[in-house]
């Protein structure tokens, strides 16, 4: 009897540290993500994104009603419960191609922004849209997301992706979690100097973005979006997708959300 109320006082002082000592974070690329999103889009986004702690968003029109579609998802958000903050960043700098915003949004009572965002501007000439980086801390320790989205596959997003290396050495005190559309697969030798490094992915061999229908229930296309983080200093307890699309009747319906689905990566900190 003794023994089982000492077991039973051990598990319930492990389970509350289980189940407090993690954060949850999901990336998505939403395209398009503006003024023609609907008000039915924006709370069907709050509803599959209202479980995670920070939120981050790719593909955020630069022009008007980007700001605002973010702003908007965040009321949403606080409309189910829970006290969410956001952050935008500036538009890239991209002259090239698409400019775009980032957008961050996160649980204030789970994690704290620590500082200000900004877009990584060291290589700004060399990505066409360069990372946007947004530091948080949870139970004293830190880590810092860097949200990316690359330039489509046909225009090589590995010319871009490979001044990743350097980021590391140039933030050695920050603990970088690379999250976003890479439009690239981990697989890519592109990403041989940050897996030296001791970066992982969360993912592998997992296809993220929508193809136009599906074909033998064959619905997705490519393997575009990942998250890369340092092993020593993360420690993984789950990841995944939300294959959000087999909610809808095609995936003509389904892309009018997004042409990609989130990914989800639970971790807690060394």
């Amino acid at each position: 009897m003794t023994t089982l109320r000492a077991l039973y006082s051990a598990l319930f002082v492990l389970i509350p540290f289980y189940i407090f000592s993690q954060t949850k974070l999901v990336s998505w690329n939403i395209e398009n993500f503006g003024k023609s999103k609907s008000e039915q889009t924006i709370n069907y986004i709050a509803n599959s994104l209202r479980e995670y702690d920070i939120i981050a968003i790719q593909e955020v029109v630069a022009g008007y009603g980007g700001a605002q579609a973010v702003a908007r998802l965040a009321d949403e958000l606080n409309r189910k419960g829970t006290k969410w903050d956001y952050v935008i960043s500036d538009p890239t700098s991209s002259s090239a191609y698409k400019t775009e915003r980032y957008a961050f949004i996160w649980k204030t009572s789970k994690v704290t922004k620590i500082g200000r965002a900004w877009l990584e501007k060291k290589y700004h000439l060399e990505i066409d849209r360069e990372p946007y980086f947004c530091t948080f801390e949870y139970e004293n320790k830190q880590f810092t997301v860097v949200n990316f989205h690359a330039i489509t596959k046909k225009r090589q997003p590995e010319t871009e992706i490979k001044y990743f290396k350097y980021l590391p050495d140039e933030y050695p005190n920050l603990n970088l979690i690379f999250a976003g559309d890479f439009n690239c697969p981990q697989s890519h030798t592109v990403f041989n100097p940050l897996k030296k490094m001791g970066y992982t992915s969360i993912l592998i061999g997992q296809k993220t973005s929508l193809k136009q229908e599906c074909k033998n229930n064959n619905c997705l296309a490519s393997e575009f979006d990942n998250m890369y983080f340092k092993s020593s200093k993360v420690n993984t307890i789950n990841s995944g997708i939300i294959p959000f699309y087999k909610n809808f009747n095609s995936l003509k319906e389904a892309r009018i959300i997004s042409d990609h689905i989130p990914i989800w990566f639970e971790f807690s900190l060394n």
